[in-house]
């Protein structure tokens, strides 16, 4: 059996949190299957889709797990997570096509530039509280965009073009898609299953407990700058993460990468999905992505479609579609 207790309306976005579910032995196994079920979705889908989509949705999903973590579990709304993003994405782009190092250097690299700015950032933001730390974040990921968008490092408003994907540990070539696609999806699924192990962790209900109420959070004796610190950084280095491998994909680093909409965008697929849930920044990523691909083809019009489709659906579903889910099947997600 599983517990449930009352919804949760997180006060930055007004999004409804699922009801926290405690996870015994007897509910567990469920996890496994659904594991299971995503890693042999991954192993036919390239079959059916192209494999460059399919990148493109584990990368954004791995940023949305990322900001989920910040936001879903320990209540912290940020707009500056195309900071992050972006930092690792220019990082990996500009050693692997100016110093020649290998993809995972690269890769390495990228997500600890991610986690360093994360470091900076979270030393900031953490020292306001609510609407005040979010514009925190904001401001601050402005600033990486002019400096970006000023450094002569950075090619401007080209990016850096011509990226290498390199050979992977000096035995895969990377330059195949399928290799490259095998390759992307162990490092998703590791951080599927790390975001599992988080959240379900001791740690895990420490953050809940901060995102539930500070005030008592820090009548326990809880270090909360400390956690607050701590979360911010985990989110900065997974985003810093996708954003280096997504720029070895697709071979490209630009100024879209650090722009503000994309720090909308990761909110969007969080909400969508599920806010605080384990599956459902995966769920919000893949909708994301497909609907930016098939509606292409309306030019302007897109941003005024996928905006009416957004706005249906949190009003729909508050929760988000994985919310939802398990409010119904009364399992954790």
């Amino acid at each position: 059996m599983v517990s449930n207790a009352n919804e949760n309306i997180d006060s930055g976005t007004g999004a409804t949190t699922p009801a926290v579910l405690q996870i015994n032995n007897e509910t567990r196994g469920h996890f496994v299957w659904i594991f299971l079920a995503l890693g042999l979705a991954m192993a036919v889908l390239p079959t059916f889709v192209y494999p460059l989509f399919l990148m493109k949705v584990m990368c954004f999903s791995i940023f949305a797990i990322g900001f989920n973590l910040l936001l879903g579990y320990c209540g912290l709304l940020s707009l500056g997570h195309a900071a992050f993003f972006g930092a690792g994405g220019y990082t990996a782009a500009f050693v692997a096509a100016k110093w020649g190092v290998p993809p995972e250097v690269a890769v390495l690299l990228g997500t600890l530039a991610g986690g360093l700015i994360g470091v900076a950032f979270g030393l900031l933001a953490i020292r306001r509280h609510g609407i005040y730390m979010t514009m925190v974040t904001l401001g601050l990921a402005q600033m990486v965009y002019f400096t970006v968008l000023q450094s002569p490092h950075s090619g401007a408003e080209d990016g850096i073009q011509g990226v290498p994907r390199g050979v992977l540990f000096g035995l895969f070539d990377l330059r195949s898609d399928m290799t490259l696609y095998v390759a992307v999806s162990v490092v998703f699924m590791l951080v599927v299953l790390a975001s599992y192990r988080l959240t379900y962790s001791p740690f895990g209900q420490v953050l809940r407990a901060l995102r539930d109420s500070e005030s008592r959070a820090t009548s326990l004796g809880l270090n909360v700058r400390a956690i607050k610190l701590t979360v911010f950084t985990i989110s900065a280095t997974i985003s810093g993460l996708a954003g280096a491998m997504k720029a070895i994909i697709f071979q490209i680093a630009t100024l879209v990468d650090v722009h503000l909409a994309t720090s909308g965008e990761v909110v969007l697929m969080t909400l969508i999905g599920g806010v605080g849930t384990v599956f459902g920044p995966i769920v919000g990523a893949a909708i994301l992505v497909t609907s930016q691909n098939y509606l292409a083809g309306f030019g302007q019009w897109v941003t005024f479609i996928q905006g009416c489709i957004f706005v249906a659906l949190v009003l729909v579903f508050r929760e988000g579609i994985v919310g939802l889910l398990i409010r119904l099947w009364r399992r954790p997600l």
